[in-house]
């Protein structure tokens, strides 16, 4: 199973949903394939299960059952899906598409694609060679650095 996360902007993010309703139709795809749409809920297709917003408990079941994450370059989506060691697309949403404000996703999602954990969808029309591609790659290991940052925090405090 594949599930896509597009994020809480209030843009639309239609150009990777028409891109996977065009590899789905081509039998390019065949997983079942989720979305977690955001504001792109009201794109309508008969290939995918699409939702605004899923509810907490089911999404973790959906994160954890998927084979394959494909997300926008939010750092939140991309660190759920490396903390439970999925493969993972990122997409990042442009301006020039009006899918937001700024292009800041390019940077998150091109530091964790060189970093090793992610594969980084520079050009829509290459999905399907990427997801070709996600059955050779080995992401790196994810390391969480809270209990650092929480300490480094507490010591400015206390000092």
């Amino acid at each position: 199973m594949i599930l896509v996360t597009l994020g809480t902007q209030d843009k639309k993010f239609y150009r990777i949903l028409r891109e996977l309703d065009r590899l789905i139709e081509a039998g390019k795809i065949k997983d079942k394939v989720v979305v977690q749409a955001g504001d792109s809920a009201d794109y309508e297709s008969k290939n995918m299960e699409i939702f605004d917003l899923i509810p907490m408990d089911d999404f973790n079941k959906l994160m954890n059952k998927c084979d394959l994450l494909i997300t926008h370059g939010g750092v939140g989506s991309i660190i759920d899906g490396l903390k439970r060691n999925k493969k993972i697309i990122a997409i990042a949403r442009l301006s020039k598409y009006n899918e937001h404000h700024n292009d800041h996703q390019l940077q998150i999602v091109e530091n964790f694609s060189n970093a090793g954990y992610i594969l980084n969808l520079r050009d829509i029309s290459h999905l399907e060679k990427m997801i070709e591609k996600t059955k050779t790659f080995k992401p790196k290991k994810y390391v969480s650095n809270t209990d650092n940052m929480v300490k480094l925090v507490d010591d400015l405090i206390k000092s």
